[in-house]
């Protein structure tokens, strides 16, 4: 027997799996801030701040008392750390032990690319890691540029950016503490405490705890979408796992947006969770594109019948929409999506486009909603008023 999941409980799972589905108020210290991101398994980070930068729009859409300040304040207190995984994230410090075969993987991965060819000599490299072990922790602002990146791309990196970044990928450096969003290393003995750096787990165990943690924060998964969730482990590592823990898991079929279905894979107590559910907020959310529950476009897609791009890298003269565009959750529903910003030396949000989604209504009830996840917002990032620069319909 396969079970059937009717899209709206598939929906509700989700959310609820990735902490939207209920109103994100409450008391918040470190250690809330660091059930939260526990719970997500990652934060993505993100240097842009349009409106806030992408880790802290995150948590403070599941808590709305987080201030930017917090995130900086949990990481100096060694409760999280930070590493790679589909890109740079923050993670809970307690699953460092299981974060091994990912130094591994992140070390080859740049060894077999045409990156490494931009490293500096060993002899230089060992240089930069001497000094990061008696003077750190450094930035790279501590180092005399003396030789420009050999390639012209957008994201190229003096070589010493890039040995440094090489020793952090492969677990040998880890991010200390950042200042201004500006990175700052030290050795991994030194950031990492020992409990957590000395504890050996098996690879077996790691690939056994990375597939079945996606599982629990994804609710319904396939063998691709365990795969991609941290980006830790390969296709076939997953299929092996599955097939080894057939009896833990049933098979389902997941009605989509537009009314067809697809096969995945869930927990054996799936029926209970989704029993356990409760109705969505009927809150009106601005969310970041880099929102987990955003960031996997094609399961938005099906779910929700949402299509959303980020159109950032996109020529101006091709993009739909607009460089940095806010998807609207209402609910359990993705409702439109709005381009805002912040202009915090005079303290004013602006509104300068919104796009509601087809068959949606800007009604006066909606719009009351949307002013006050705008107020909110405001509070957020210390913008004293909204200024519309558009129409609001």
């Amino acid at each position: 027997m396969v079970l059937t999941i009717r899209n709206r409980d598939a929906r509700r799972l989700w959310l609820d799996r990735q902490g939207l589905l209920q109103t994100p108020t409450g008391a918040l210290d470190q250690a809330g801030l660091a059930a939260i991101i526990e719970r997500l398994g990652f934060v993505q980070l993100d240097t842009i701040r349009i409106i806030a930068r992408a880790h802290d729009h995150i948590l403070w859409s599941r808590n709305q008392n987080y201030r930017e300040p917090m995130l900086d304040r949990l990481m100096q207190s060694r409760k999280v750390f930070e590493h790679f995984t589909h890109d740079a994230s923050v993670l809970p410090m307690v699953f460092y032990p299981y974060w091994g075969r990912q130094f591994e993987r992140m070390r080859a991965r740049v060894e077999d690319s045409g990156w490494y060819e931009l490293m500096p000599s060993k002899r230089e490299r060992e240089k930069i890691l001497k000094r990061v072990e008696e003077e750190g922790p450094l930035s790279t602002r501590d180092f005399e540029i003396r030789q420009k990146s050999k390639s012209n791309h957008v994201w190229a990196r003096p070589p010493h950016k890039v040995a440094l970044d090489f020793y952090w990928y492969a677990g040998v450096l880890a991010t200390c503490h950042r200042k201004n969003f500006i990175k700052h290393y030290d050795t991994a003995e030194k950031v990492i405490p020992d409990a957590h750096r000395t504890k050996s787990i098996s690879d077996a165990r790691q690939v056994s705890w990375l597939c079945s943690n996606a599982l629990e924060r994804l609710g319904f998964a396939s063998e691709g979408d365990l795969q991609r969730f941290w980006d830790a482990v390969g296709l076939g590592e997953v299929k092996a796992w599955t097939k080894k823990n057939r009896k833990k898991l049933i098979n389902v079929e997941i009605e989509t947006a537009n009314g067809a279905a697809y096969k995945a894979l869930a927990a054996s107590d799936i029926e209970e969770r989704l029993a356990a559910l409760k109705p969505a907020t009927s809150r009106l959310r601005i969310l970041n594109p880099f929102d987990p529950v955003i960031r996997d476009r094609a399961r938005l897609e099906r779910l929700f019948g949402f299509e959303y791009r980020v159109e950032m890298f996109t020529p101006a003269v091709k993009r739909q929409y607009g460089y940095y565009v806010y998807p609207i959750l209402e609910g359990e529903r993705f409702v439109g999506r709005i381009e805002a910003r912040a202009d915090r030396k005079k303290g004013t949000l602006c509104v300068d486009n919104i796009w509601w989604e087809r068959g949606v209504k800007a009604t006066h009830a909606r719009q009351r909603k949307l002013d006050a996840e705008l107020e909110r917002i405001g509070r957020f990032v210390g913008a004293r008023d909204v200024a519309w620069k558009c129409s609001a319909s």
